[in-house]
């Protein structure tokens, strides 16, 4: 019994041996194959990098003000007895916007009015008499206050009445009505936004160590999302002090509107021209692979395999990029022009990488591209 069972496990022994092998095998044949393996070429789009002439420029997000913006607000307390504007229209300076009920101080002008008339009469007759030596010039002198007194009272009820008519303090354009037919205003209460939109500041904040190169009068140019129209101004102020959280120095540039298309509080793009020009390498922004690690392009070349065989594949080079314009990055350092690079089809790619290149639909690689959509 104890032979046999010997036997037996010497069998199975033998039989998981043989097994093995032919799996350790299987898995050594496999692990060849994968070795072996050389991926097919991954189709892309290249270019040649090249050299170009590019403006030295500032660039910043600006804001949109109005050069004149105010919210029309009630002079006096009162009741709205007229609206004569309707909202988002032009107006002129002067024009009047609304109307308060002004009943008793018409009544009261009207009072005003009767006792200014019976002191100039007084007046009249106290001249006569103190010419003649008939009153003290004591007298006239008081009756000449108390005329004085009625017409400074008329003047003030006139005033008052004048100032319930609100107008509008600049030409410009209207924002939304605030009031209604009947409300009672308080004095300050908002009636509506006006806004002077031609011309239009921007202000927009460079770096303290930006600052000395940008002059007044240097030229701005501006474009907002979505206007797909680029506007031109010149920097007419500068900051005197640093923000001391965040060390840059606030500019203004002025630009006209004629269009009213910019508004009040619109975020733009500026673009600060210095007038000398720098010498970059400028590729299609699809051409960047960014990475936290650093940013780079593929370049491509003539590699080899570890077989020494030949082929066309992409090498990763890490560059150093610059300032942006339309769609084309500048490349500061570590590309050199003339090189070919993927512009698109690189977020497939790996260092060592074999390629296909199809330049039947190149890529853009415009600074002031137009989109059809715009």
């Amino acid at each position: 019994m104890r032979k046999r069972m010997i036997v037996m496990l010497v069998a199975v022994a033998a039989f998981l041996f043989a097994i093995g092998g032919v799996k350790f095998r299987q898995i050594q044949a496999g692990m060849a194959m994968a070795a072996s393996f050389q991926p097919p070429p991954e189709a892309v789009t290249t270019m040649k990098a090249p050299r170009e002439e590019w403006p030295s420029a500032l660039t910043a997000i600006g804001t949109v003000a109005a050069v004149r913006g105010v919210t029309v607000s009630a002079d006096l307390p009162g009741v709205v007895e007229s609206i004569t504007f309707e909202s988002g229209v032009a107006v002129r300076e002067g024009q009047v916007l609304v109307r308060l009920d002004t009943r008793q101080e018409r009544a009261q002008l009207t009072a005003a009015e009767s006792q200014l008339d019976l002191a100039r009469l007084n007046l009249d007759r106290a001249r006569g008499l103190a010419e003649a030596g008939i009153v003290a010039r004591a007298d006239y002198d008081r009756v000449s206050a108390e005329h004085a007194q009625a017409a400074a009272r008329v003047g003030e009820i006139r005033a008052t009445i004048d100032r319930k008519q609100i107008r509008a303090p600049f030409a410009g354009i209207l924002g939304i009505r605030q009031v209604d037919l009947g409300e009672y205003l308080s004095a300050g209460d908002p009636i509506v936004p006006l806004q002077a939109v031609d011309p239009l500041y921007v202000n927009f904040a460079v770096p303290q160590q930006d600052v000395p190169r940008l002059r007044v009068g240097s030229a701005v140019k501006v474009t907002a999302e979505g206007l797909g129209e680029e506007f031109t101004g010149r920097i007419t102020a500068l900051d005197s002090v640093v923000d001391p959280s965040t060390r840059n120095v606030q500019v203004q540039a002025t630009l006209p509107n004629q269009k009213g298309r910019l508004r009040p509080g619109m975020f733009v793009d500026t673009h600060v021209v210095l007038g000398a020009t720098t010498t970059v390498i400028a590729v299609p922004a699809s051409a960047i692979s960014y990475a936290p690690y650093g940013d780079a392009v593929f370049v491509v070349g003539e590699l080899e395999d570890p077989k020494g065989a030949k082929y066309r594949g992409v090498k990763q080079q890490f560059v150093k990029l610059g300032a942006s314009r339309g769609d084309q990055v500048a490349v500061t350092s570590g590309l050199e022009a003339g090189q070919e690079i993927v512009t698109s089809g690189a977020f497939k790619l790996r260092n060592g990488a074999a390629v296909r290149v199809n330049n039947d639909v190149p890529m853009s690689n415009d600074p002031a591209p137009r989109p059809e959509n715009n």
